[in-house]
């Protein structure tokens, strides 16, 4: 096992997502196979210690392993394949994106003329997968490092955060970053449509006001929201409720009209039909898991 495993698996003695001393920071280990399905990531960055996983997107397939991280400039539901074993289970360090940090260091580059000059308007999508490079490995060993102690995580912790998060600006592939703190960008304006999305899917949704939220016309909306998502709002608005949805049923006794409702779904037999095609089994099933 490599250091960055060892010091990984020390921080997740339990199954599933392990709360480090640091906020915004988890650990997650899974010791067996998970097979290709829906779920949602968060944003943030994903570094794998150990083993690998495979993400499928609309028609794109990538997988990020030791040799490569995810980044998820936004939350996007997504459908994902866990490779591991009781011998060898994943390990991956999670660590959310601060807006507020980010954009820190980034008016830090910019002070000291390092902002990349090429941006590519056409490569701000929801996520990039980043090399692993040596300074980037070598920021990972000291953040989970401090990570072990709860005095040096909260001394160290947010510094060690911000190191990560430069390091990952250094990559060729990092345009999505730079744009999500550009106001001016498309992906910054979608991403402000998301967080709209998050905070009031159990509500009536329409796309002409997350248009006029972000200042774009309805056609030019919908197609940056395609660019960077790969779905449509309405899909996305889909996907995200039906996460939601699973999320509820797993974690707390309520009724599967109940959870529809919450959710934002007017019919309870439509929500049941889209969530077996979506998850290829029912609510109560889910509930009952």
């Amino acid at each position: 096992m490599n250091e960055i495993a060892t010091l990984m698996a020390q921080l997740a003695p339990k199954e599933g997502v392990n709360d480090t001393y640091l906020s915004g920071v988890h650990v997650f280990r899974s010791s067996q196979y998970g097979a290709r399905g829906p779920m949602c990531y968060s944003q943030g960055v994903l570094i794998v210690g150990q083993g690998k996983k495979r993400v499928y997107l609309d028609n794109q397939t990538f997988e990020y392993d030791r040799q490569h991280s995810l980044v998820m400039t936004v939350p996007l539901p997504v459908e994902c394949e866990t490779f591991a074993s009781i011998e060898e289970p994943v390990l991956v360090l999670m660590v959310d994106i601060d807006l507020v940090q980010l954009n820190y260091i980034i008016r830090l580059m910019d002070e000291h003329h390092q902002i990349p000059k090429d941006l590519n308007e056409s490569r701000q999508s929801g996520f990039f997968v980043a090399d692993n490079t040596e300074d980037m490995d070598c920021s990972v060993i000291r953040l989970l490092q401090a990570l072990q102690s709860p005095l040096e995580a909260k001394v160290m912790g947010e510094a060690l955060v911000l190191e990560l998060l430069y390091r990952l600006l250094d990559s060729p592939d990092a345009a999505p970053l730079y744009a999500l703190s550009l106001s001016h960008t498309r992906l910054s304006r979608v991403e402000k449509a998301l967080n709209y999305i998050h905070k009031h899917y159990g509500e009536s949704v329409e796309v002409d006001t997350l248009a006029s939220l972000v200042n774009m016309s309805p056609s030019a909306f919908h197609r940056s929201f395609k660019e960077v998502t790969s779905s449509s709002p309405i899909q996305y608005l889909k996907k995200i409720r039906l996460n939601k949805a699973k999320a509820l049923l797993q974690l707390q006794n309520l009724k599967v009209k109940e959870v529809s409702t919450q959710v934002g779904y007017e019919s309870t037999a439509q929500f049941s039909r889209e969530f077996k095609r979506y998850f290829d089994q029912s609510p109560g099933e889910c509930a009952r898991l």
